[in-house]
């Protein structure tokens, strides 16, 4: 079973959003109108660093339609100084959210980017461990990949499940936020 990166695109942009600020004052938000977060802690995220003259990347409003966001994306974070990503329920239900978590981590070791997670009616200790959502997600990956018939193709999806969990582990421990200021 190859894995549908079309699905997964319209799926990331139900599971996460991410903020990146650059070197220059600029803020990437993407925007993938989670059911969790939308029109509440991300917009309003959105709308504080608009008034304080921070200039924001929306993907929706900076990316023409049909264009891959993921390239897009991808420059936005590697340019990036700061990172805040909102884990929500849904957050590891997408491949795309996920290869986007590993290279913000990656860019915290290459560049010392700052990256705070903030659980969004989560709880640190079930992102960690992939339990409840975190955990159904991965399993549901795991299954698509064990369906793959091609071997090689079977061994680059173990290979990334992997370092989604190992990612998943290194963001909950990181000093972030939740919801209620803890």
């Amino acid at each position: 079973m190859a894995w549908n990166r079309e699905r997964e695109k319209a799926q990331c942009n139900h599971g996460q959003r991410i903020l990146s600020m650059s070197n220059h004052g600029f803020a990437v938000l993407k925007k993938g109108a989670s059911k969790d977060t939308r029109l509440n802690f991300t917009d309003y995220l959105y709308e504080a660093l608009v008034s304080e003259n921070i200039s924001t990347f929306l993907d929706e409003q900076e990316v023409e339609t049909g264009e891959e966001l993921k390239p897009e994306l991808t420059r936005a974070i590697k340019g990036s100084r700061a990172s805040i990503i909102v884990l929500s329920k849904n957050y590891a239900s997408s491949t795309w959210c996920l290869d986007e978590l590993v290279l913000i981590l990656e860019q915290q070791k290459v560049s010392k980017q700052i990256v705070v997670p903030i659980f969004y009616h989560v709880e640190p200790t079930h992102v960690r461990k992939q339990e409840k959502s975190f955990g159904e997600a991965l399993f549901k990956h795991g299954q698509r990949m064990e369906a793959e018939k091609d071997k090689e193709k079977k061994r680059q999806a173990a290979r990334k499940l992997e370092s989604w969990t190992e990612a998943l582990k290194e963001v909950a421990d990181l000093k972030g936020k939740d919801v209620n200021g803890r």
